[in-house]
C-alpha cells in the first residue's frame, strides 16, 4: 500500500556542495513551485545555516524549514531506493540514461508503490562525480544545446520538478491554475444559423453582394469562415447586437436625462 506522504512530498532533492546560497533558495523556490517538499543539502561551501538562502527561497518556508544537512552523498541517500542523477556529461557508465518527463514517471511509479525516490544534483562547476553518479540507478539528462549545456542548478530543478507534477496529472491544461471561462454552453446550429441569416439579411440590405449572381459563393464563404470559430452561445448574442448596430435597429427602452423612454440608438446631446 502507498504512503500518501510520499506522494505529498514527492521526490526527495539532493544538492550536492552547493557554492552559492542563493542556488539552494531559489531550488527551494523552484521545488514549491511545483509541489516538492523534500529538500537535502550535502556539505553546502558556505556552510548552515544561509540567509541569502532563505532571501532567495522568496517565502517557500514550507521547504526551506525542512531542508535537511549532510556530511555525505551516501548519507544523504541512504532511505532511497529509487535514485537518478542528473548530469549534461557524457560518462562511461553502464546506466541507463533518461529525459525528465520518462523519468518522472519512473519516479511516480516508484513512489506510488511505496519506494521512496530521489534526484541528484551536483555542483554549479563540475557536476557529479562519477563515484556519485554510480550510486544512482539511472541518469537524467535534459535535451539542450550541446553549444551551450550550462545549466544553473535552480534551473534543473525547476524543469525535473515541473516534470515530476506533470507526470500526475491527467494532462498539462488539467493543473493550469487559470483556464477559459466555460459559463457559456456552445452555439447551436439553430443559433448559429440564425446569425448567419441576421448578417446576410444586413448585407442585403446595403447591397453588399455584387454582382448578385455571386451571392451564393460569397455567403458560403462567410458561413465557413464563421463556422470555424466555434461560438459560444454568448458570442451569438453578442454578435447579432453588433449586427444589429450597424442595421440601427431600435434598441430596449431607456431612459433619457429628462426622464423620457426611447429607443434610438443615436446619442444625446
Amino acid at each position: 500500500m502507498v504512503d500518501s506522504e510520499l506522494l505529498v512530498d514527492g521526490p526527495a532533492v539532493i544538492l550536492v556542495e552547493p557554492q552559492l546560497g542563493e542556488n539552494i533558495g531559489t531550488a527551494a523556490r523552484a521545488m514549491a513551485n511545483f509541489g516538492l517538499r523534500d529538500l537535502r543539502i550535502v556539505n553546502p561551501r558556505d556552510g548552515w545555516p544561509n540567509e541569502h538562502a532563505r532571501r532567495a527561497a522568496s517565502r517557500a518556508d514550507h521547504v526551506f524549514d525542512r531542508i535537511r544537512l549532510f556530511q555525505t552523498v551516501e548519507e544523504a541517500v541512504a532511505d532511497l531506493g529509487y535514485l537518478v542523477a542528473t548530469t549534461a556529461r557524457s560518462r562511461e557508465l553502464a546506466k541507463t540514461v533518461r529525459g525528465p518527463a520518462s523519468a518522472a514517471g519512473i519516479m511516480r511509479g516508484h513512489m506510488v508503490g511505496g519506494v521512496r525516490a530521489g534526484i541528484l544534483f551536483g555542483r554549479e562547476r563540475i557536476g557529479l562525480t562519477n563515484e556519485e553518479i554510480s550510486l544512482a540507478d539511472e541518469i537524467v539528462t535534459l535535451p539542450i544545446d550541446p553549444q551551450f549545456a550550462s545549466l544553473n542548478i535552480a534551473q534543473a530543478v525547476l524543469i525535473l520538478a515541473y516534470e515530476w507534477r506533470r507526470s500526475g496529472l491527467e494532462s498539462e491544461e488539467s493543473g493550469l491554475r487559470f483556464t477559459t471561462p466555460n459559463d457559456s454552453r456552445p452555439a447551436t446550429k439553430q443559433e448559429l444559423i440564425g446569425l448567419f441569416e441576421h448578417l446576410e439579411g444586413a448585407l442585403d440590405a446595403v447591397t453588399f453582394f455584387r454582382p448578385a449572381e455571386k451571392r451564393p459563393v460569397v455567403v458560403q464563404t462567410l458561413r465557413a469562415m464563421l463556422q470555424k470559430a466555434q461560438f459560444t452561445e454568448a458570442d451569438i448574442r453578442t454578435l447579432r447586437g453588433v449586427v444589429a448596430a450597424l442595421e440601427n435597429r431600435p434598441t430596449r427602452p431607456r431612459k433619457r436625462a429628462d426622464g423620457t423612454e426611447t429607443t434610438s440608438r443615436e446619442a444625446e446631446d
